[in-house]
């Protein structure tokens, strides 16, 4: 009867033992695999990493030529119209000081401005045109 028992255990310990070297099986594998899947993702994302670089270069290139070309299509169309082209706006500023005869009410005042854009005088924000006496409600001394 004993010849059984010693039996079971040998098959009790060879299955162990079967079992622990295909679990050590099984994790090399799986190491293997994780390493492949690895070194494909890494090699694929550095790839797109590359095309998306070079997509956005050559946009680029394409989008500045265009803007180039198209420049130089305006240029050609204007002509020498385009050289003549002056914005007229702001090129003649010229400042005035207040006195006693023009702006009386902002003398010494922080907000006033004076400077007249091709003619037309803006004393300052507050009134664009000037207050009408020699006491304006927003007068601020300068400081």
């Amino acid at each position: 009867m004993d010849d059984w028992q010693e039996q079971w255990w040998k098959q009790l310990e060879k299955t162990a033992a079967d079992m622990e070297e295909f679990l050590v099986d099984v994790g090399e594998a799986t190491e293997s695999f994780v390493d492949e899947i690895n070194q494909t993702v890494g090699s694929f994302l550095e790839q797109f990493g590359l095309d998306i670089v070079e997509e956005v270069d050559s946009f680029i290139q394409d989008f500045v030529e265009v803007i180039i070309t198209t420049s130089d299509e305006i240029d050609a169309a204007l002509g020498e119209e385009w050289d003549g082209f002056v914005d007229d706006d702001f090129t003649n500023i010229s400042f005035h000081s207040p006195s006693k005869q023009n702006n009386p009410a902002c003398i010494n005042c922080a907000n006033y401005h004076g400077q007249s854009y091709n003619g037309n005088l803006l004393v300052c924000a507050m009134h664009p045109h000037g207050w009408n006496d020699e006491n304006c409600p927003d007068w601020e001394e300068e400081k």
